[in-house]
């Protein structure tokens, strides 16, 4: 594959194409994470050291809360934490669906073995060598950091010249081309260009001038002439 796309097929039988996120952007979600809760930590600090022995105990539960139930309570509620959010990434489990509190608790749990031996050196080691960039918590509870695709707005055809197909086309056959000239705009030039080399046998073409003439089909089967 030329994308770090996955199809997941969910309970109900839908087919998902999700996109794996890897460590970089992972590592920028995971900063701007540190950055809210250490805010947090420092904005109630102020009035807990008023309150003596009584306020650091308070203080310290705060922190254990912050660092292993921040991170459950966002991918649980809203699929993400904030940072993850910033970064438009969200967690899943591995069929597509959304993360529930076991598999949250156990990926974030796991994170003291993904730190070890230091800065979350097994975590950045597993996900380098795994094909869809899983640290240890992951592989333990059976999750996906993906990035979160917004909702598309209604694609439009491009201008191009129509031209009839060299065959008759079955219906699904019509709609695989009229889908493709529509969701080309969301595609890398590398993966419309492997998706266009497997219509090789309709239009006799690879590369740019295979998605050309996939084009100019697409437009004849909708009309322009």
């Amino acid at each position: 594959m030329l994308d770090t796309y996955q199809a997941v097929e969910t309970p109900e039988g839908v087919e998902l194409r999700l996109r794996v996120a890897g460590p970089a952007v992972r590592l920028l979600a995971w900063a701007i994470d540190c950055a809210v809760r250490l805010g947090a930590y420092f904005v109630l600090s102020i009035p807990l050291a008023l309150l003596g022995q009584v306020g650091m105990g308070a203080y310290l539960v705060v922190l254990f809360l912050g660092e292993w139930l921040y991170p459950v309570f966002f991918e649980v509620h809203r699929g993400a934490t904030p940072g993850k959010r910033r970064m438009g990434l969200a967690v899943l489990h591995d069929d597509g669906t959304p993360v529930g509190w076991s598999a949250s608790m156990i990926r974030n749990l796991i994170r003291f073995a993904d730190f070890l031996p230091l800065a979350y050196g097994f975590g950045l080691v597993a996900m380098l060598i795994h094909p869809q960039f899983k640290r240890l918590g992951d592989l333990a509870a059976g999750t996906l950091v993906v990035h979160w695709q917004p909702e598309l707005v209604e694609a439009k055809l491009p201008n191009v010249k129509a031209a009839p197909p060299p065959v008759p086309l079955e219906l699904d056959e019509q709609r695989a081309i009229v889908e493709f000239a529509e969701r080309l705009p969301t595609w890398t030039p590398q993966r419309a260009a492997e998706l266009a080399t497997l219509a090789r046998p309709l239009t006799g073409a690879t590369g740019r001038e295979g998605i050309d003439r996939l084009l100019a089909i697409a437009a004849w089967l909708l009309g322009r002439r």
